[in-house]
């Protein structure tokens, strides 16, 4: 059955390529030629077309010449100018110092007044009040040395409190009331029984100095400054 199939198909095919190629014309088997002869019909005294040869050689002579590329113009040189070198500017700098208290600014206000106008300037900056644990005030020398002693077997810090408080003995600086009140409870867990909390000195004003701009013209007129600034010294503005 599969060799019938087979030589069937060889046969299909081989009358296929007969019909197309025109082998069975006279047996009146054949495509339909494909033709257009309303397109010739079409064409305006087609007798007239002529097919011309182009002459290569004419052609090349002919053809006009490129006109010479036109040499681009030089550049026109710049001259370097000689630009005089400009002086190095002064670099500045801006320095203060401080906290100052009223009398300290005063005595910087007079050593200033010679300085160039604008130059410096004397800034509010408010000095914070100061609390101490404190103990004391003792009668005499001895008193004060035995209470030391004291001290030191429970082991606890101490020093002179100084100015109107001597003669008596400080237990710790504090910038706040509540900060001494909670070292004066915490001393208490260690004996300590006769201290208190006072105010070593309330809340005053201050005044801190500011050179905004310090050249070189201006560095040397500083010192007569120093002898009115308390010790304390110049440094960067923050």
């Amino acid at each position: 059955m599969l060799r019938l199939a087979v030589i069937v198909l060889l046969l299909a095919n081989a009358g296929y390529f007969a019909w197309s190629q025109g082998h069975l014309r006279p047996w009146g088997w054949a495509p339909q030629e494909q033709a257009e002869p309303q397109r010739m019909n079409q064409q305006i005294r087609p007798e007239t077309l002529q097919i011309l040869k182009v002459n290569a050689s004419k052609t090349s002579s002919s053809a006009p010449m490129p006109a010479p590329a036109t040499p681009a113009a030089p550049a026109a040189s710049t001259a370097a100018t000689d630009t005089p070198a400009s002086a190095a500017t002064d670099p500045a700098e801006c320095l203060q110092a401080g906290v100052f208290d009223e009398r300290q600014a005063e005595a910087l206000r007079t050593a200033a007044a010679g300085l160039p106008q604008g130059s410096w300037a004397l800034e509010p900056t408010p000095i914070a009040g100061r609390w101490m644990v404190y103990m004391g005030r003792f009668e005499d020398q001895e008193t004060l040395d035995r209470k030391r002693a004291e001290l030191r077997a429970r082991k606890v810090d101490h020093d002179r409190a100084g100015g109107t408080l001597e003669l008596g003995l400080s237990l710790g600086r504090f910038t706040t009331k509540d900060a001494a009140e909670r070292e004066l409870a915490n001393l208490g867990t260690k004996g300590v029984r006769t201290a208190r909390v006072v105010q070593e000195r309330p809340d005053a004003p201050g005044f801190t100095l500011r050179l905004p701009a310090v050249n070189d013209a201006l560095r040397p007129q500083l010192d007569a400054l120093r002898s009115a600034m308390a010790g304390k010294t110049l440094r960067s503005c923050t």
